[in-house]
């Protein structure tokens, strides 16, 4: 199945409830290509703010048993129970990570970062509304974080409800102008959505920042695939991975999208096939 020419792409892919998943696995998948060769190492002793790390690699497992002593000796740190489930969620124990994080909300009852991590590890075991509920609840809207509300953001585009999602988004940014976590995110938005050439716009922004990281560049490189441009898509990917996976990822990133297309053709021929019957 041939690709279509960059010249002749849509600017909006039209990406609908089933193409949420693959664009979901396509960042994730361009993710775990860069466990291994980033350019940045990942430590045995990773907790928050780590560098990412393929779920079941030594890496991740080394820093879930270093969290997990620290906890143990003193388990109401607060530093403790964050670092210790950022490396239980990072390893792919979500339940193991809510049930930390549930025992420290109770523990610290104000604490905003501790909120924030508890919705999170509920959003990523599909606990949706009682996420944002604990997301909500942690805000106070006379000193509003601009976390909480990017975490909020997130969890009402996973709901589908992405123009409150933007909303927040925009609020959020009125706080924190041009931080690139909060223009990331928002780009994802968009490009769920199917706005592809929007989240690149963003995405650009977002990279130029001396703090962004290699989440946000290598979804750069996934907007740019996703329009066809696979030369500066494996461009951008191969300033945070080695020339051979950026190479890969471009190539699984291809695989999918021809698959996309294929399944297309066939549901449409299969359409006029039953309206000819």
């Amino acid at each position: 199945m041939p690709f279509t020419s960059p010249k002749r792409q849509s600017p909006r892919f039209g990406l609908t409830a089933s193409h949420l998943t693959l664009a979901l696995s396509l960042a994730a998948a361009l993710a775990l290509g860069g466990c291994a060769s980033s350019n940045k190492a990942v430590g045995t002793h990773a907790g928050r703010g780590a560098p990412y790390a393929a779920p079941g690699s030594d890496p991740a497992r080394q820093a879930v048993g270093y969290w997990g002593q620290a906890y143990a000796r003193a388990p109401k740190d607060r530093e403790n129970i964050l670092n210790y489930a950022a490396a239980l969620r990072r390893n792919g124990q979500i339940p193991q990570a809510e049930a930390v994080l549930r025992k420290a909300v109770i523990q610290h009852q104000r604490d905003r970062d501790i909120a924030a991590a508890y919705g999170k590890v509920l959003a990523m075991g599909g606990k949706l509304p009682e996420a944002l509920q604990v997301i909500e609840g942690a805000q106070t809207p006379t000193q509003p974080d601009w976390r909480l509300m990017s975490a909020a953001a997130a969890i009402n585009d996973q709901m589908g409800n992405t123009a409150k999602a933007r909303a927040l988004y925009n609020q959020a940014l009125k706080i924190a102008p041009g931080e690139p976590s909060l223009l990331n995110n928002l780009a994802m938005s968009h490009l769920l959505a199917g706005e592809v050439t929007q989240a690149e716009k963003i995405l650009r922004s977002a990279a130029q920042s001396p703090k962004a990281d290699s989440r946000i560049r290598q979804n750069l490189a996934l907007a740019l695939g996703l329009q066809g441009r696979f030369g500066e898509a494996e461009q951008v990917a191969r300033a945070e991975l080695d020339p051979a996976q950026a190479e890969q990822n471009i190539a699984y990133l291809k695989s999918m999208l021809a698959q996309r297309n294929s399944w297309a053709e066939i549901s449409a021929a299969d359409k006029k096939k039953k309206r000819g019957s």
